[in-house]
């Protein structure tokens, strides 16, 4: 029975060897187990993609979308779902209002406990963006196993982006740049978040711009992706 599924990673001695690669872990026989498996990139894809599908074919869990949209607290209620997974996104079905999440939309998240029914259980709390906007959704799952399949699959892509991320090392002024346009909303007119002087200002969101944390919006510079993971990591490290 398979527990966890690590995409891509691969122990130490064994990276010269190969390139794309799973980590499957099972119990059998009252042991826990570990087998990895590799191949070619594009044969990976779809063994990767078929593995996830089998795993979570009947998984039901309970949804609450969207908790948030930005840092508003939405009268969303709870609703059992299926999950059904194709490539690069996760949509959860048979419920009032199904959804799609892109995994390359996928900016945060987080494992907890609720309690659904009198139970306590675990579940995936996680951030993405959907149509220019911030989204919070939360799945309650009925085990850990299931948490811990859902929660790889729905964070494959991110973690390749924290990958990219981790050359990047934010100045002061960058940051405090960053955490103004986030908290505007994700977009923001250079007025709005000015720290000084203008034309310094207008510098720093220049590089922004060449990392690609900082696009242009309709209204103004806007947060990609990256950017606000960026600020989500920083967050997370100054209320810790």
């Amino acid at each position: 029975r398979v527990f966890d599924v690590v995409v891509g990673s691969v122990p130490g001695d064994l990276r010269s060897f190969f390139n794309d690669s799973v980590t499957v872990a099972y119990e059998q026989d009252g042991s826990r187990r570990a087998a990895l498996v590799e191949g070619e990139p594009e044969d990976m894809d779809k063994f990767v993609r078929l593995l996830f599908k089998a795993l979570l074919r009947n998984v039901t869990v309970t949804v609450r979308h969207p908790a948030k949209v930005g840092g508003r607290v939405t009268d969303a209620s709870d609703h059992r779902a299926s999950v059904s997974v194709s490539p690069g996104e996760i949509r959860f079905e048979n419920c009032p209002d199904p959804f799609t999440v892109d995994l390359s939309a996928v900016i945060d998240y987080e494992r907890t406990d609720r309690t659904v029914g009198g139970k306590k259980r675990p579940a995936l709390v996680f951030r993405h963006v959907a149509d220019g906007q911030t989204v919070t959704s939360i799945a309650t799952v009925p085990n850990e196993r299931a948490l811990n399949v859902l929660g790889r699959y729905i964070k494959i892509e991110y973690d390749e982006a924290m990958e990219d991320l981790e050359t990047f090392d934010p100045t002061e002024e960058q940051l405090e740049i960053l955490v103004s346009i986030y908290s505007a909303g994700g977009e923001a007119n250079i007025a709005d978040v000015v720290t000084g002087d203008v034309a310094q200002t207008s510098m720093i969101l220049d590089t922004l711009r060449e990392a690609g944390l900082v696009a242009d919006g309709e209204s103004g510079a806007a947060l990609t992706r990256k950017g606000q993971m960026i600020v989500s990591s920083y967050l997370e490290s100054v209320n810790a």
